[in-house]
């Protein structure tokens, strides 16, 4: 199949290129830097021709609340309405497991409205919600530092590898559209706080973390099970130590 990778460049998108490849598949990678914008449409219908299935990994350059709305609706408005035109036949988005209990942070509202443009199209959809990428870890208790001090919530959290979430993804692009949602994690579950400890000792990172229930999150407050599939889920196998080993 040809299969275009919006957001192909990325960090998931060129795994899940990259593995689409070694099964024979034409996967192309679509973003700015290949000539093909989602934001103005620019080279949007010349990827799409002949193409059965789009998946779109992309994320917004900004997570600032306003940017980040107007980056998952125009991109995506722009998205489907190329591929109705070119006869798409599958729609693949990949999304957050627990985006629906988040609606206090600006971005999850964003990923909120770009889910709902998804399931009001209408080209069959399937929805990938991951946990928090391993390799996002960094960025979490970035955003949560304050003067030398990580401040993070003791709710439970179940990271996974990108490989892993590139991995799930293949998996969901060769089959037939969900109409729905299909959730995915990684194979333990940790606390936040504890596992912030647990990375900063690994990576002999000497900031100090502080358990605070009224952390935010993105803007949000967590509840105990944010975070993590409350459902059923497919589990990946990498472990995060065996992922900081290496």
């Amino acid at each position: 199949m040809k299969i275009v990778v919006v957001g192909g460049t990325g960090l998931i998108g060129s795994k899940l290129v990259a593995l689409l490849a070694a099964q024979g598949h034409e996967a192309v990678a679509a973003s700015p830097g290949t000539g093909v914008n989602t934001l103005t449409g620019d080279g949007l219908a010349e990827v799409l021709v002949g193409a059965e299935v789009v998946v779109d990994v992309s994320n917004s350059p900004s997570f600032e609340a306003a940017a980040v709305l107007e980056f998952f609706e125009t991109s995506t408005l722009n998205l489907l309405a190329a591929e109705s035109v070119a006869g798409v036949g599958h729609h693949v988005a990949l999304s957050v497991v627990g985006t629906q209990r988040l609606p206090e942070s600006g971005y999850f509202r964003a990923k909120i409205a770009q889910e709902q443009l998804i399931e009001a199209s209408s080209i069959p959809y399937s929805l990938v919600h991951a946990t928090q990428f391993f390799e996002f870890l960094g960025g979490i208790l970035d955003a949560a530092t304050q003067d030398g001090t990580v401040r993070l919530a003791h709710v439970l959290i179940q990271p996974m590898a990108a490989d892993d979430v590139a991995a799930a993804l293949r998996d969901v692009v060769l089959g037939a559209p969900r109409q729905g949602r299909v959730d995915v994690a990684g194979p333990e579950q940790f606390r936040l706080d504890d596992l912030g400890r647990h990375v900063l000792a690994a990576r002999g990172d000497a900031r100090t973390v502080v358990t605070d229930p009224a952390a935010p999150y993105f803007g949000a407050v967590l509840a105990e099970d944010s975070l993590v599939p409350t459902g059923e889920a497919v589990l990946a196998t990498e472990r995060l130590d065996d992922w900081l080993a290496r």
